[in-house]
Parts: structure tokens; sequence; C-alpha cells
């Protein structure tokens, strides 16, 4: 949205300020470079073609009027992702590296190799490598050289080719190796604890006056990343998660008094579940982190259950992983157990709830026929290549990145705020959080199609 446009100016919003590399190094020299997309035969560069400041995302596009709910006042703005006409770095000069950390995703490899034929076709860069093994890889290993024929076929392979590990943040050793290797532009693809790192390294570099410009790209299946609409994965992830409650519905309307048990992604936030519970009209009851629930009593887990066998004869029931942790007994070693990346380990919510379930059935009725058929698809979603709109996403994700490292921009994240790219300071993403929402239409829908309790004890 730019000024010409539009009846708000950029006075009247709060744009959130990303930094360029000539605001804090006045010896870099601030000569530009006509875009090379103004000469490619492959593009039409009409007017509006190139984005300027004064293009910007608003964060919020729903407001009420009414004044019930306040809205932010100046509304939140981001600067639009995109190609500038002129840009900082001379593409001859460029020597660029993509690191993915982390756990995997689909559409890991789809982002490395658009960063690779993007930065190549589109810029002319031709001195582009890969980072082995997360950012440990930076002081262990070698870098890889890429190129577009070595990259040619790897968004149709699930993971990451470069590969990727957890931890190994030594921010010394990981600035003094950039600068070893003489990288000047780094492209970080990674999660929240990713992003966290990504805002040490762009503060070391800006301390050190470096002419080096990072990017991070959100990587993500859980979709807990805040700010952006979804993260790159999410929807493949979907979209598998609902194979596997088509199986243990199967299972479970196969069996007397069946019940089909589905874990699935999601430490700190429910979206995979909740979006594949919506998505597939087979699950009875959805359980998720943002939601507490109970096994015993009166509105509890068990009685409803026992409710649905007695009438439709079978159940099936999702859970995501972080959801009941607070409940399941830990011993006082688990109670402090930490991953690499410094986060809490968490319990097999699934394998406790199978066995309480089995439990509970044998304690209150001996002698009847019961079921339980457990599914845990983690690391089959994980590994798969991104569906075709993921496909899709990482490339807008990945050109967005590379439009704004060229134009000078450091420490900024892009993606997508109400439909349209933009670019968000990495800070800002590293805090942010997107937790489910209970209080949203969609939680209500999700208890409209299971009629599930909301186990509030009266």
């Amino acid at each position: 949205m730019s000024n010409s446009s539009s009846s708000i100016s950029i006075s009247n919003v709060q744009l959130q300020h990303i930094t360029h590399l000539t605001n804090y190094n006045s010896q870099i020299q601030t000569h530009t470079h006509t875009n090379p997309l103004a000469f490619n035969p492959f593009f039409r560069t009409f007017p509006g073609f190139f984005l300027t400041s004064s293009d910007i995302v608003l964060r919020h596009n729903v407001l009420d009027l009414s004044g019930t709910f306040p809205s932010p006042n100046p509304p939140l703005a981001y600067h639009r992702a995109g190609p500038r006409n002129q840009i900082l770095f001379d593409p001859a000069t460029v020597r660029a590296a993509i690191v993915t950390c982390g756990g995997l995703c689909p559409g890991m490899n789809t982002v490395i190799r658009e960063l690779v034929v993007g930065l190549w076709e589109l810029y002319g860069v031709r001195e582009i490598f890969g980072i082995k093994a997360g950012y440990r890889g930076f002081y262990s290993y070698d870098p890889v050289r890429l190129n577009p024929k070595m990259v040619d076929d790897w968004h149709k392979r699930g993971g990451t080719v470069l590969e990727t590990s957890r931890g190994g943040f030594d921010l010394k050793k990981i600035v003094d190796a950039i600068q070893n290797h003489g990288f000047n532009q780094l492209y970080i693809i990674g999660g929240d604890g990713t992003m966290r790192g990504a805002v040490e390294i762009f503060e070391e570099l800006k301390q050190r006056k470096l002419y080096i410009s990072v990017v991070g790209i959100p990587k993500t299946v859980d979709n807990d990343v805040g700010i952006i609409d979804r993260s790159f994965g999410f929807q493949t992830a979907v979209e598998m998660a609902q194979q596997a409650i088509n199986a243990a519905h199967v299972e479970a309307e196969s069996a007397v008094n069946g019940i089909g048990l589905v874990k699935l992604m999601g430490r700190s936030t429910g979206h995979i579940a909740l979006h594949a519970t919506l998505s597939s009209r087979d699950v009875d009851c959805c359980l998720i982190p943002e939601i507490d629930f109970y096994l015993e009593g009166k509105g509890g887990l068990f009685e409803f259950l026992e409710d649905r066998l007695k009438e439709m004869g079978h159940a099936v029931l999702v859970v995501a992983e972080g959801a009941g942790q607070d409940i399941i007994p830990r011993t006082e070693s688990q109670k402090t157990e930490k991953d690499e990346s410094g986060n809490p380990v968490f319990l097999d919510v699934g394998g406790w709830l199978k066995s309480e379930l089995k439990n509970w059935w044998s304690r209150d009725h001996p002698n009847e026929l019961f079921t339980i058929k457990y599914i845990d698809p983690t690391y089959m979603i994980r590994a798969v290549p991104p569906n075709a709109t993921d496909n899709s996403y990482c490339t807008l994700l990945a050109h967005s990145a590379i439009h704004g490292v060229m134009a000078g921009y450091t420490g900024f994240v892009c993606g997508p705020i109400n439909g349209n790219y933009a670019y968000i300071p990495v800070d800002e993403i590293a805090k942010a959080k997107n937790k489910v929402d209970t209080r949203d239409h969609k939680w209500s829908w999700v208890r409209s199609v299971s009629n599930q309790p909301d186990f509030i004890r009266s």
C-alpha cells in the first residue's frame, strides 16, 4: 500500500523499522546499483514493479470501529517485501551463505533451492554456499558450494540436503567463521530458537560494524511463529495428519468399543491438531496445549468417551504433543531435563493416554471388549516433501528474502501478513508467539463439530 492509493499516510501508522547496513556503518559506500531485474528479459518492470519505503503492509486489517475491542492506534505497519529499484550489493562481490537449523519441516529443501536459483538467475550471484549441520557447521565443516544444477531437484525431497542439528550455537566462533569465509549475506532458516540465535548474530555483526546482511526465514511445522500468517510446511503437515486420522478412524470403527488415538506435532501450540480436526470431521475430541483437560469425574475425558462409545461404538481422539504435560507424572530428573536447544523435554502424552485409557476401561468395564489403536505419524509428517501450496510459498519467501538483502536491509525476517509479504525485525519474530486463540471462532468451530467437553469443572 502506498501513499498515492490510500488515505493512510506513513505519518499515520507506526512503521516498524528495519535496519539498513548504512545505518550503523558509515564507511560503507552508499553508492547503489541499478537492480539487474530492470534489464532482465523475463521481467516486465511496469510502474510500481519496484517497491519504495512508502509501500507498507498493515499488521491488522480487521478493526472494531465501535471501540468495544480497542484497535492499535496508530496501526502497526511493516515494509512491504519485494524488489527495489536500487540495490546496495554489487552481485559480483556477494558471497552468500545458507544454513538450516532445528527439526525437519516440509519445504526446507525448496527454500534452499529457491535461494540458490533466485540469487543466481535474478541477481547474477555466483558465490553461494551451504553450511552443513546447523549453526555448528559454520565452525566445524567446510562450506559447500551451491549452484542451480546441484539443487535442481531438491524441492522434490523431504528434509534438508544441507543437514541440520540443534544446539551448537557459539556466537564468537560463528561470527569469526563468517568473517574468515568472507560471507556478506546470511540466509538463516529455522524456528524460534534459531531466530533468537539470528538476533545475536545480527547484534554482533553490528557491534563489529561488518558489511554483512542477515535475514531469517522462519521454519516451524507447528506454525507457532507469531506475526506472520503461517509457517511453510504447515499445510503439508495438516494434509499428512489427515491421513493418520483417517487410518485411526478406520481402525476404531472396525473394532468393538474401538478408540483411534493420534498424537500430532505441537509442543506449545495446537494448530496442526486443530486444522486436521476441522479438515477430517472424523475426530471426536481434540486436545491441545492451550486447553487444560482432565480425565476423571463429571465433564472429564473418560465420561465423554464412554458416552460416545455407547452412542457410536467408536471414537477418534487427537492430541497435540504438548497437551497435558502438567498432569503426566514426572520423576525429579524429568522435571528439569532439557534438549540440545534448551527446551524442556516433553513426555509422551500419546503413550500415557493410551495407558490411562486401558486402565480406565479395565477398571470400569472389566468384562467388555475394548481396543485402542495408537498412531504417532510425527516423523512421517516432518520428513515428506512439501505439497504444491507450500512449494509455491517457499519460493515467494526465498525471493522476498533475496530482494531485501540485496537492497541492503539486515536483521529482518520475511513472511506474509494478511496475505502480503513483509519485512519484520528479527527480534520481533524471535519473541512473538502464535498460540491458538480459544476464544476465536475457529476453536468454537472445533467444539461444534466434535461436541467435546470444555473441561471446565463445575
